[in-house]
């Protein structure tokens, strides 16, 4: 193993001993034996199966056969999980062959950042994620179920899926993807007309004629998002089956392989000999990998906080250093956009998930000493799946790239590190993604100029107030205050300001998208202004450095100066009503802060170290 992955997994190991052994005890007092569903009480157990059709109410009433629970979060109008209409009954039936039972447990909301990106409803989108995880444990709580399938791939909702099943660590899960749709509008074009759109050289008519192109059909959007992350670091966890996070909706293969993950939910039950609970598949080095794999294909900076939290709903602690640290020992392997002009299905074509596995397992990059949905170790995962003769099989994928301007080798990568640095200064610490600016370092250092939400920062661009070289900061954007929305919006923008030759950088306690690109953004803030942050009190024209180099985000400010200041004050009364708003006020005030996954679920179990 590198010794820096080794020291950072030993250390994650060494500061979550009392929590993890506090969740691995808790998992084992859910676990009893035979059937579950064996605890209930004839009443309990009647209602459980009364809608099911014979065959399955006497399996289920012989105490005999698995039963599977099935949680989706179809909805068509997501295309990304439109494709999950017809999979319960792929899935029962697949699951009724091997002589088992499934039911569909519950389902969970699924909402669209593309969707609903500057607008109201995206300040439910990171909360989102904390209702996903409990609708997915109040459908298994009726504890009728032996396993679980997952059926998820966006933004908030397969992290808010692992939160709700490692709630339920017991149980052996999968993760079943749906696939990305086919490549359309080639990604550098689409950046480009939303560039000219900002800047007013296209109209309406043509922005959306390109956006309609991009997002085209069913499927995941092809860039290198949240989305598309999600899937990557699930199967590097071993929550998939090998080599199924990224074939297409609606093919044989993909048909074949939501078959073969059915039928692998069965095998993995306390009813067998292979019982494997995703409380076990989910460990230390298990999370480590899925970092490594998020850094080494420069994955979503949304992560920083999902996958913080969903460590901690394993009892196991997480913090930025360790992404920072293990951002250091990681090349980067993939130019996928925003980090490049490929999409996930060149990506695939290059070479995909079986080489990437290969050459991060061959370089020691990755923990081959985990449990899976597969068994142990990650060498199957080396291998990509194939229809021969009409049967799934697993085969040697390739053995170099196929196309190295999208997927390099670890001798000679794009970059030596994952482009993801911590910056920390009197400000408080921030996160900022450097895999997809144009210089491997960025150090700049500027006058501010200060928002208190993303829509003012139009009338200031449109009347040129900000042509000139300055850091734009954006506050009062955080968990606390109004559920730490996404700010891709403002990328076109500063990046027409960047082509025109200004030195300009974003800092802000809200979001910047899983899409995060060229324009240098040191985002998560934390302290919130809403908490007090330093961030509460930068004024106009005070210079601000960042540098990655260092590590630094310094506010050059005179600390007498800043002791003589008030906090700015701000009225967010209109971002907490409308669109559902008013009713997730308990939520924002439980949350925690970005570091610690600007998560509302841990609130009584202490502080994340």
């Amino acid at each position: 193993m590198n010794t820096i992955i080794q020291e950072v997994t030993d250390r994650i190991i060494e500061r979550s001993q009392a929590t993890r052994k506090a969740y691995l005890e808790k998992i084992e007092r859910a676990r009893k034996n035979g059937p579950l569903r064996g605890q209930l009480s004839c009443g309990n157990l009647a209602h459980g199966f009364a809608a099911c059709n014979p065959a399955d109410k006497a399996d289920l009433r012989s105490m005999t056969k698995a039963n599977v629970a099935i949680v989706s979060s179809y909805n068509d109008m997501l295309s990304a999980h439109q494709p999950y209409e017809t999979y319960p009954q792929i899935l029962k039936q697949a699951i009724a062959e091997v002589g088992s039972v499934a039911q569909f447990a519950g389902g969970v909301p699924a909402m669209c950042d593309g969707v609903t990106q500057g607008n109201a409803g995206m300040e439910l989108s990171l909360m989102s994620r904390d209702n996903i995880a409990m609708g997915a444990a109040i459908g298994l709580s009726h504890n009728m179920f032996d396993s679980a399938i997952m059926l998820g791939i966006c933004d908030k909702i397969v992290p808010g899926l692992l939160l709700g099943g490692l709630s339920f660590g017991h149980l052996p899960t999968v993760f079943v993807p749906a696939g990305p749709m086919p490549s359309g509008l080639p990604n550098k074009e689409k950046a480009r007309v939303r560039q000219e759109y900002a800047e007013g050289k296209v109209g309406r008519d043509a922005l959306l004629e390109a956006e309609s192109q991009s997002y085209h059909s069913a499927g995941t959007c092809t860039f290198y998002g949240t989305a598309n992350s999600n899937q990557l670091v699930v199967e590097v966890m071993g929550l998939h089956l090998p080599g199924s996070s990224f074939v297409n909706p609606g093919t044989p293969l993909r048909d074949a392989l939501t078959k073969a993950a059915a039928v692998q939910a069965t095998r993995l039950t306390d009813l067998g000999e292979n019982y494997m609970p995703i409380g076990h598949v989910v460990d230390a080095k298990s999370m480590v990998n899925g970092l490594v794999a998020l850094l080494a294909t420069g994955g979503s900076t949304n992560h920083t906080m999902h996958l913080v939290a969903v460590a901690r709903a394993a009892g196991l602690i997480v913090n930025w250093d360790d992404f920072s640290d293990l951002s250091k020992a990681t090349p980067l392997l993939t130019r996928i956009y925003p980090n490049g002009s490929a999409d996930i299905n060149h990506f695939v074509a290059a070479g995909g998930m079986s080489l990437l596995f290969k050459q991060l397992l061959d370089a020691g990059l990755l923990h081959n000493d985990v449990n899976t949905i597969c068994g142990r170790g990650l060498d199957q995962y080396t291998k990509e799946p194939q229809l021969r003769d009409g049967e799934l099989e697993w085969v040697d994928g390739p053995q170099t790239s196929l196309d190295k301007e999208v997927l390099a080798s670890v001798e000679q990568p794009f970059k030596p590190d994952g482009g993801l640095s911590v910056l920390d200064g009197a400000l408080g610490r921030a996160v900022i993604k450097t895999s997809a600016l144009k210089e491997p370092v960025c150090h700049i250092k500027a006058p501010a100029v200060v928002f208190e939400d993303q829509y003012a920062l139009d009338e200031a661009f449109q009347s040129g107030q900000l042509d000139k070289d300055c850091i734009v900061v954006v506050r009062f954007q955080g968990p606390s205050a109004i559920g730490m929305p996404e700010l891709h919006r403002l990328t076109p923008p500063l990046g027409v300001l960047q082509d025109k030759g200004y030195k300009v950088a974003l800092v802000t306690d809200g979001r910047m998208s899983g899409a995060s690109g060229k324009v240098p953004a040191a985002i998560h803030l934390t302290p919130e202004a809403y908490k007090g942050g330093l961030i509460g009190k930068v004024k106009d024209g005070d210079l601000i450095e960042i540098n990655t180099a260092t590590g630094e985000l310094i506010l050059h400010v005179d600390q007498a100066e800043l002791d003589a200041r008030e906090f700015a004050k701000v009225d967010l009364s209109m971002s907490h009503v409308g669109m559902g708003r008013e009713m997730f006020g308990g939520m924002r005030a439980t949350l925690t802060g970005a570091e610690e996954g600007a998560c509302s679920l841990f609130y009584d179990q202490g502080p994340i170290a």
